[in-house]
């Protein structure tokens, strides 16, 4: 029993890490984030890309191995349903060009919340230097104060 108690206290401590704590709100909203993109992406972005390419359709895109010259199949569901071994690869260049369609949204959104961070802050203001109070004595390389005419070590005369 006391190895059980001492497990949950582990654990407990574990899961109430502040680190943790922000993964677990990290990953919520990035789920909620990539429906926003997949959204945007599918309803906005792809019909644009659909209208300037003529709604070329690369899920439609396959290869059926071993297929007689006279076999033509419609569709890769079809071909698979025939037996055949099917290569779509209009599905993998579907899924790569959304991939990339994606991540420059999200450089975007990215790109755009920085700026809008950087906008938010204030310019800080840039210190000024303090005029100097003090000069090297040329004879001695003591410091002495700017005006001194006299070096109060070395006694000697400083011009100008």
């Amino acid at each position: 029993m006391g190895k059980a108690k001492g497990f949950l206290k582990e654990f407990k401590e574990f899961a109430m890490k502040g680190n943790v704590i922000d993964l677990a709100v990290g990953v919520i909203i990035g789920g909620a984030f990539q429906k926003i993109v997949s959204s945007l992406v599918s309803d906005v972005v792809m019909p644009l890309i659909g209208l300037i390419t003529g709604d070329i359709s690369f899920a439609d895109k396959f290869f059926v191995f071993g297929c007689e010259e006279n076999e033509v199949y419609a569709t890769a569901d079809a071909a698979i349903a025939a037996g055949k071994n099917v290569l779509t690869y209009g599905n993998f260049l579907d899924a790569v060009i959304n991939f990339l369609i994606m991540a420059f949204v999200i450089f975007l959104f990215i790109k755009g919340i920085n700026a809008l961070k950087n906008s938010a802050k204030k310019e800080e203001p840039v210190a000024q230097e303090a005029p100097a109070t003090t000069k090297i004595c040329p004879y001695c390389k003591s410091e002495i104060a700017i005006d001194a005419t006299r070096c109060p070590h070395c006694t000697s005369e400083i011009a100008g």
